[in-house]
């Protein structure tokens, strides 16, 4: 397991980033600054403490009176309702999602309580495959509205094995964490599809600074500051090749030129358009049971789509009062395609060399991503805080001032997504890791600060290690943090790993 190299552009850009292994120091010296140590040395584990959830509650802007059909919407495919809406988790028909953003395939996970060879596990051609749970709660006991958002993909840039990862935490309204949820990881495929050559880190930090600048855009249209801290995860399958790191590209696929300005309002009109109401975790009311079987040719897709021009002209309605909500605005989801409207296949990674699985993180703000290594916590991530004294120092070399552990005494996070009107101190620049996985790697959490305000990194992951199925765990994780009286929403997401069953 291995940190970004600190030869990299993105080292070279950022020096005031700390280094994973001189986190580790910095966790032993003092126990205050638990929440802004990273938990991940160079060939080997710290643990750091960080602070963990009941039923999830179901929200929709279909129950406010500011999702109205003739509420205008603002620029982004943005809605006015309060809460932040993620796309409606579905399941497949088959084994393949298609690139389908919060789409599981049909296949249950294998059970970890039975020995391998007697467990029903998907199949998986030797390799080491992924479920996905999430469960989220607005926490209505201390806040008004939701968010948070959250997004995931199976067979990530149509790559079998690949998966996308993200929670994103609103903060002075829901419109950078709604945004992020739906566009996010378009603009990381059309990253890797521009640079595929480039190191993951980098095209990560990229990413973060287009995704920043197009929310400031967004911003100065719809008048609107809110921002968002952000934890994303991509699960990426490499050649067994350290001097390379080369990863698989599927040629069915183009890139939208989002890196480069290009396709943005084709894009937020494509996303804005699919069925999206916040319902419970798993997409199905309030029974918490994944539902929704998807039709052959269902799903919002990852990369390039056809798209009608009667979408277009829906939502150019939608952005004059004059369209539908956004549950009645589409009847078929749009798939992964190419260029004539056939579907992109899921290449399957093949190498003489062998391959690798490599997770790379990237996150600003205190949105965090925990993976389980043989049983011990270990943090992939970084608390960007006011009360973190080399980002505080940053600020005020910027010209700015903390008070009471805020930036210009307002804002608790020194980075995020957003928050235009903050743009010179909350800068969008993501603290990146890169972590090659093995056989003693169990799962992954990534979860918003509503878990970590009262959990630390080791109990969460204790709680849920004997767990198997993802689901139940994000659940239980939610379970806790309100129990142990979380005053903030609430999203948390388990990645369960399951190795050559």
């Amino acid at each position: 397991m291995r940190p970004s190299s600190p030869t990299s552009s993105l080292a070279k850009a950022h020096p005031d980033h700390p280094k994973l292994a001189d986190l580790t120091s910095v966790n032993e010296q003092t126990k205050e600054q638990d929440a802004n140590s990273a938990a991940m040395g160079q060939g080997g584990i710290a643990v750091s403490p960080p602070p963990q959830t009941t039923t999830p509650v179901s929200m929709s802007d279909a129950d406010s009176i500011a999702s109205s059909p003739d509420m205008p919407r603002r620029p982004g495919g943005l809605s006015d309702g309060p809460n932040a809406r993620s796309k409606t988790v579905t399941v497949a028909d088959g084994d393949d999602t298609f690139g389908v953003l919060n789409r599981h395939p049909a296949a249950p996970p294998p059970d970890i309580t039975k020995p391998k060879q007697e467990s029903a596990s998907p199949v998986d051609n030797g390799r080491m495959i992924f479920r996905v749970g999430v469960s989220e709660d607005r926490n209505r006991r201390c806040r008004r509205t939701m968010e948070d958002a959250h997004s995931f993909v199976y067979d990530f840039a149509a790559v079998k094995g690949q998966g996308y990862f993200a929670v994103f935490d609103g903060h002075a309204g829901k419109h950078a964490a709604e945004w992020c949820g739906q566009n996010f990881h378009e603009y990381l495929l059309d990253a890797i599809l521009t640079q595929p050559d480039q190191p993951m880190p980098d095209l990560m930090n990229k990413t973060f600074h287009v995704v920043d600048s197009r929310l400031s855009k967004l911003a100065q249209a719809g008048k609107t500051s809110s921002g968002c801290t952000a934890v994303t995860a991509f699960l990426r399958i490499e050649e067994n090749d350290d001097e390379t790191r080369k990863g698989f590209v599927n040629p069915g696929l183009q890139p939208r030129g989002l890196m480069d300005g290009k396709g943005e309002d084709e894009l937020e009109a494509q996303t804005s358009l699919q069925p999206s109401s916040r319902r419970s975790s798993m997409g199905a009311g309030t029974s918490g049971q994944m539902g929704g079987a998807a039709s052959a040719s269902g799903g919002s897709g990852s990369m390039s789509r056809k798209m009608s021009g009667r979408r277009i002209r829906d939502f150019v309605k939608s952005l004059t009062g004059s369209g539908k909500n956004d549950d009645e605005a589409v009847e078929d989801d749009s798939f992964v395609s190419t260029t004539d409207g056939s579907k992109v296949e899921a290449i399957e990674p093949r190498s003489d060399k062998g391959i690798k699985r490599v997770l790379y993180t990237a996150n600003v703000g205190d949105a965090r991503a925990v993976l389980c290594r043989g049983g011990k916590a270990v943090r992939l991530t970084y608390d960007h805080k006011g009360s973190d004294a080399q980002e505080a120092k940053r600020i005020t070399d910027a010209g700015g001032f903390v008070m009471n552990n805020r930036v210009n005494g307002v804002l608790a996070v020194t980075r995020s997504l957003g928050d235009a009107s903050m743009k010179e101190f909350v800068v969008g620049s993501p603290y990146t890791t890169e972590t090659a996985l093995d056989d003693q790697d169990e799962f992954l959490i990534v979860a918003c600060d509503g878990l970590w305000d009262v959990t630390e990194d080791q109990d969460a992951v204790d709680l849920i290690r004997a767990i198997g199925d993802p689901q139940d765990a994000s659940r239980r994780l939610l379970d806790h943090a309100i129990t142990n009286y979380s005053t903030d929403n609430l999203s948390v997401m388990v990645v369960r790993f399951y190795h050559h069953q």
